[in-house]
């Protein structure tokens, strides 16, 4: 049922790891926190809750290190290069871990979904709408959209501009945005300690503005911002998408 891999990218000039829990079902691409890695969401305890629908065949989950997460907190480094290496990191998604999942998956086209919390939360809605063609839904849990307040300057680069979608999706147009349009992303946040659902209605209206569906689900007051609160929300939102 569980399986890992590893291997040498060059994009991301580091060695990086691939898990994969279940053997059949829906593909789904869970990234980690901010420092997280592949098998975080196991030491999580998250498996366990979605224990049923990897049992059922319903879902496969996939994670991979958190790089692009990590290089936000790397103060030794410039803010260009920050922003670079978010840039290489969603290509190092686009390139290496699409391509590995659809070939475990046995299928060159397979639609993805992608989940998150925190900053998780911003990989798994970027995905959606940087390669709708590859990513069909996206759970973003207690998201932090706005990732421009972390850094040392005051406008993104452009390798930032096209990875952040606060960013680029007021400007989509065309084919992209019209694939876009099909998808959906499924914003979810508490209202309790360290949560902010401003982040939240900020990606909706971003989203809204240019007709690409969303919806904000606030969980209240007694939910915060830790994994209590996400091993409630990814079991009830992935068992919702599959039945």
């Amino acid at each position: 049922m569980f399986e890992k891999t590893r291997w040498f990218s060059h994009r991301l000039n580091t060695e990086s790891t691939l898990a994969r829990w279940g053997t059949m079902g829906q593909p789904v691409l869970v990234f980690p926190t901010a420092g997280g890695d592949a098998e975080e969401i196991e030491r999580f305890l998250m498996i366990r809750v979605l224990e049923p629908l990897l049992s059922a065949g319903r879902i496969k989950v996939y994670s991979c290190d958190s790089i692009g997460g990590r290089a936000w907190f790397d103060k030794e480094t410039s803010p260009e290069h920050r922003m670079w290496m978010q840039h290489q990191y969603h290509q190092y998604i686009k390139h290496e871990v699409v391509p590995a999942i659809r070939r475990d998956c046995k299928s060159e086209d397979i639609g993805i979904w992608s989940a998150g919390a925190s900053i998780g939360a911003f990989h798994a809605a970027a995905m959606v709408c940087r390669f709708p063609d590859m990513f069909h839904k996206a759970l973003a849990m207690s998201g932090t959209f706005n990732i421009m307040k972390w850094m040392d300057r005051p406008d993104p680069t452009q390798y930032f501009y096209v990875s952040s979608p606060l960013h680029f999706v007021p400007k989509l147009a065309g084919k992209h945005l019209e694939v876009l349009k099909t998808r959906h992303v499924q914003i979810a946040s508490g209202e309790g300690k360290w949560e902010d659902i401003g982040e939240s209605w900020r990606l909706a209206k971003t989203l809204g503005e240019k007709s690409i569906p969303n919806f904000v689900d606030s969980w209240g007051p007694d939910w915060h911002h830790d994994w209590v609160t996400w091993r409630a929300m990814m079991p009830k939102y992935l068992d919702e998408w599959t039945r």
